[in-house]
């Protein structure tokens, strides 16, 4: 199996902002927002000690959510790395903590059978030779801006970092670049791929692993497409993920409550998925290490709802038939899963689908939902529904819905379907 066919086949994954961060608890671009000087910032550096991090409970988190991948951010934009970095002071290792956090992780997701990502910031507002720009934590301070940096100096480390992640961990099977941003009118000295070397990144990358998949946010092409915050209208005409956080914040916010419902996440998969793409559901740990539990609160829900209805994602991607109103297809072979976002009255009309379905029932209980094709013919009149245009399969629904975040009807085509 290819990198990207299982991208496409597994569709759920796990996103972790962590880092030093989490203990100012107010979003993960604090020390951009507040515009931090280093000397403020350290103060998070040096108490930084999660003594709660236990990475197999993520590991195990996220895949009883129904999640086979999981991506760590290795290091953000403030330049603090989570591993013990050769080529810098600035990580784990000169904290209280004082071991490598990556390490663990990696080991956590190898044994609950789930892929390892890396995600690694390709801005670093720490280090000197990062030019001063828009969205620097330092570009009101004049002294700064004035003094010289060269950024082939950090392309140098930029990419001797990538080469320390790629070779001390065994294989990685995924890594999302973040991100370019050259010439935008609020980031007056943006950068690109150019700034990155992001030909020259990316075929280092490929030599030191060959069967990684690797996102587009270096600037030039990569294996897939990351929408971020919204959720596309349709296919994307290639393979896609859609990076999506809990309440709007990547890092761990204490004061944010803005919580998606479980049910509003399971529709976003179910949404992804019916336009042949993935969802990167991001959870933000705590600074001592832990999921916090309304992260844990969902994920748990999202994973009730996907022990019984696993098989309408897994394997899963759109299908050529177009959906009711507050409905959507995934498909898998011969399985075309209706996924109903608002339950009807007992009744829900499949255009296009009459002699083509052999057999529909709940997926959740596998209980049987009856059959019939519409005579266009028959007036609708009393107790009998009518007036549908030929073609057309209805299902007959019990009047109570079932007591899950999206009923899902699992519909199985005949042959020449």
């Amino acid at each position: 199996m290819t990198a990207t066919e299982w991208f496409r086949r597994d569709r759920f994954g796990m996103f972790v902002h962590w880092g030093v961060y989490s203990l100012a608890a107010r979003h993960e671009w604090v020390k951009s927002r507040e515009r931090m000087t280093d000397a403020e910032y350290q103060r998070y550096v040096d108490r930084f000690d999660p003594d709660l991090f236990y990475p197999r409970e993520w590991a195990r988190s996220a895949r009883a959510a129904g999640m086979r991948y999981v991506v760590l951010t290795t290091k953000h934009h403030d330049g603090f790395c989570l591993w013990d970095s050769a080529l810098t002071d600035y990580t784990v290792a000169n904290t209280p903590h004082g071991r490598d956090l990556l390490a663990p992780f990696v080991e956590a997701c190898r044994d609950e059978g789930l892929k390892v990502g890396f995600y690694h910031s390709l801005i670093d507002w720490h280090h000197p030779s990062f030019p001063i720009d828009g969205i620097h934590p330092q570009r009101d301070d004049e002294e700064a801006k004035a003094a010289p940096r060269d950024i082939s100096q950090y392309r140098e480390y930029l990419h001797g970092q990538v080469r320390e992640l790629l070779t001390r961990y065994g294989t990685i099977d995924y890594l999302f670049f973040d991100f370019s941003y050259p010439g935008t009118s609020h980031t007056w000295g943006g950068k690109g791929a150019e700034d990155w070397g992001a030909e020259e990144l990316l075929a280092m990358v490929r030599e030191l692993q060959p069967d990684i998949l690797v996102n587009d946010r270096a600037g030039i092409p990569g294996d897939f497409v990351t929408p971020e915050q919204y959720q596309p209208s349709g296919p994307m005409g290639t393979a896609w993920e859609a990076c999506q956080t809990l309440n709007g914040s990547w890092g761990y916010d204490r004061d944010n409550f803005d919580y998606k419902s479980p049910e509003l996440l399971v529709r976003m998969l179910v949404d992804g998925v019916s336009k042949d793409g993935n969802l990167l559901l991001n959870v933000g740990p705590t600074g001592r290490g832990q999921i916090d539990p309304e992260a844990e609160t969902r994920l748990a829900a999202i994973g009730e709802w996907m022990r019984l209805h696993e098989r309408s994602i897994r394997g899963c991607g759109a299908s050529e038939y177009v959906a009711p109103a507050d409905c959507r297809y995934t498909q898998n072979g011969d399985r075309l899963y209706l996924h109903l976002f608002s339950w009807p009255f007992k009744h829900v009309h499949l255009p296009e689908l009459a002699g083509k379905v052999r057999y529909a029932q709940l997926l959740s209980d596998a209980s049987e939902i009856r059959l019939e094709e519409a005579d266009p013919n028959r007036v609708a009149e009393n107790t009998q529904p009518g007036a549908q245009p030929a073609g057309t399969l209805t299902l007959a629904l019990p009047v109570r819905r079932p007591e899950t975040a999206v009923p899902v009807i699992e519909l199985f085509l005949a042959p020449s379907a």
